[in-house]
Order: C-alpha cells, then structure tokens, then sequence
C-alpha cells in the first residue's frame, strides 16, 4: 500500500526507484499502481519525474 501522504510518498517512490526499478513504468508495473496518479500526486507538491535521474525531482 503506497503512502497517502504526497511528501511521505515522495520518498517512498524515490527510494523504490533509486534501490529496484530502472524507471517509473517497471515500479508501477510491479506494485500494481496507477502512474498517472503518481504523478498527479507528486505534481501537487511540485515534484515531477526525471527519466534522467529515475527521480522525482
């Protein structure tokens, strides 16, 4: 279960993205979860996802 809080998920993501995916569509994938919500969420509290870095940022 993600965190609902959009700064604790935050760094739930990032943590998941830096230690076992390569990118944002293999975590989505394998936790089953919307990455549009994702991003939406994290877009509330401006962050946005950088492919380069595999961060929000």
């Amino acid at each position: 279960m993600l965190p609902k809080d959009p700064i604790m998920l935050l760094s739930f993501i990032n943590l998941k993205l830096r230690d076992f995916y390569p990118n944002l569509a293999a975590l989505c994938d394998d936790l089953d979860v919307d990455q549009a919500e994702i991003v939406a969420k994290l877009s509330s509290v401006d962050y946005h996802y950088d492919e380069g870095k595999n961060q929000f940022v």
